[in-house]
C-alpha cells in the first residue's frame, strides 16, 4: 500500500468527498483508517457497530474506535444491537444477524450524514473465504463473484455506495502495514474460534488444508475465480440488457409497474439464461429470500401444456402465474387469486 496504491485511491475516491468508514477495531479496518488519513481523507465518519456479542470485550471495541477517531480529528457515530436475540426472534444465524443490524446502521448514518458513500476493509483474505463459502452453498456465477470493490445495496430506502479498496490486498501485506505503521488494533477472539461461525472455520480449518493439499496459497486462485465469475455475469447481465424488452412488458396484463414476462421467448432461452431473466424479474418486484429452488418452481411454468392456470409460490406470500402467454406476479392471498381457487 505504497504512494502509487494511495494516489490510484484517490484518482477511483476523491479525498474531498465525505465518507463513511466501518470501523470494528480490527488491524484490517484500522489499517483502512489510517490509509484514509495519510491519503488525505479529512471528511471522515467513523462508523462502529457494537454487536454485544462479546461482554465487556464489545464495549472495549466501541471505546477504542471512538478514541481512535478523536486521535485523528474524525467524527464517530457508535451503535448497538442485541444481535443474539435477533439471530433467535427471525431464526437466523448469529453471522446474518450481525450483517442485517450492522448495515441496518450503517444506512441510518448515511441518512444522518447524507452520505451514502461507505468504506469497508474487506480484503483479499474474505474475498477467497467468501467464493468458497458461497461455491459450497450451491451459488452461480452472482455467488463465485463473491464482493466487489465498488458495490451498492439498498437499505431501508437508502442507497448505499459500498467501498472496499484493500478488496485485492493480501493478509501479509496489512499484517507488514500494521506494523510498519506501529498501529494498535483489537483483536477480536471469535475469529479463533472454529465453531463460531462457518465463515471463522473456512478461516481457521479448511484454507489451511486445501494450502496443504495444494502446497501453496490457494487464496489467489480463489480470488482469481471472483474476478472471471464477476466478468463473465457482467457479460451476461449485458445481453439481458438488450433482450429484456422484447422478454418484459409493463402493463397487461397485470396492470401493474412490475414488468410482466412474455413466456414465448423466454421459452426459446436455454435453462441459464431462463433462470437469469426470470432472477431479474423476481429482483425488480422485490420478492426477497429467492433461491434455486424458488427459480426452479417458476421455471416449471414455462413448460407448454395444457392452457389451464399454472402458479408457484414464492416468499413473501407472493404467488408466480402463467396466463395467457405471459407470466405474472400477485399476491397469494389476493381477490383475483382466490376467484381463480373457485
Amino acid at each position: 500500500m505504497d504512494e502509487a496504491f494511495i494516489d490510484a485511491l484517490r484518482a477511483r475516491h476523491p479525498a474531498r468527498r465525505r465518507y463513511l468508514v466501518g470501523v470494528s477495531g480490527g488491524r484490517d479496518s484500522v489499517a483502512l483508517l489510517d490509509l484514509l488519513s495519510r491519503a488525505g481523507y479529512r471528511d471522515l465518519v467513523v462508523c462502529h457497530f457494537n454487536h454485544a456479542l462479546r461482554g465487556r470485550a464489545s464495549g472495549a471495541d466501541a471505546a477504542f474506535a471512538r478514541r481512535l477517531a478523536k486521535k485523528l480529528g474524525l467524527a464517530a457515530e457508535i451503535g448497538r444491537g442485541a444481535v443474539r436475540s435477533e439471530a433467535g426472534r427471525r431464526g437466523l444465524s448469529v453471522e446474518t444477524a450481525a450483517r442485517e443490524l450492522r448495515y441496518a446502521f450503517f444506512a441510518e448514518m448515511a441518512r444522518k450524514h447524507r452520505c451514502r458513500r461507505l468504506f469497508l476493509a474487506h480484503h483479499a483474505g474474505d474475498q477467497a473465504e467468501t467464493v468458497l463459502i458461497n461455491l459450497c452453498r450451491g451459488a452461480g456465477l452472482p455467488g463465485l463473484s463473491a464482493m466487489a470493490e465498488t458495490s451498492a445495496r439498498t437499505i431501508g430506502g437508502v442507497r448505499l455506495e459500498i467501498l472496499r479498496p484493500l478488496l485485492d490486498v493480501g493478509r501479509a501485506e496489512i499484517d507488514g502495514y500494521v506494523e510498519r505503521r506501529g498501529l494498535a488494533w483489537r483483536e477480536d477472539a471469535t475469529n479463533a474460534e472454529a465453531d463460531a461461525s462457518a465463515r471463522n472455520a473456512i478461516r481457521n480449518e479448511a484454507l489451511p488444508l486445501l494450502n496443504a493439499i495444494f502446497r501453496r496459497e490457494v487464496g489467489p486462485a480463489l480470488c482469481r475465480t471472483a474476478r472471471l465469475a464477476a466478468a463473465e455475469d457482467a457479460a451476461l447481465d449485458a445481453w439481458l440488457d438488450r433482450e429484456w424488452p422484447g422478454i418484459a412488458v409493463i402493463g397487461p396484463p397485470g396492470g401493474k409497474r412490475t414488468p410482466s414476462l412474455r413466456v414465448a421467448p423466454l421459452r426459446e432461452l436455454n435453462e441459464a439464461l431462463q433462470r437469469r431473466a426470470l432472477r431479474r424479474w423476481l429482483d425488480l418486484a422485490g420478492v426477497a429470500g429467492v433461491g434455486f429452488r424458488e427459480i426452479e418452481g417458476v421455471r416449471a411454468l414455462l413448460a407448454p401444456g395444457s392452457n389451464t392456470v399454472a402458479g408457484a409460490n414464492l416468499p413473501g406470500g407472493n404467488l408466480a402465474r402463467r396466463r395467457a402467454g405471459f407470466l405474472t406476479l400477485e399476491k397469494s392471498g389476493s381477490p383475483a387469486s382466490k376467484r381463480r381457487k373457485r
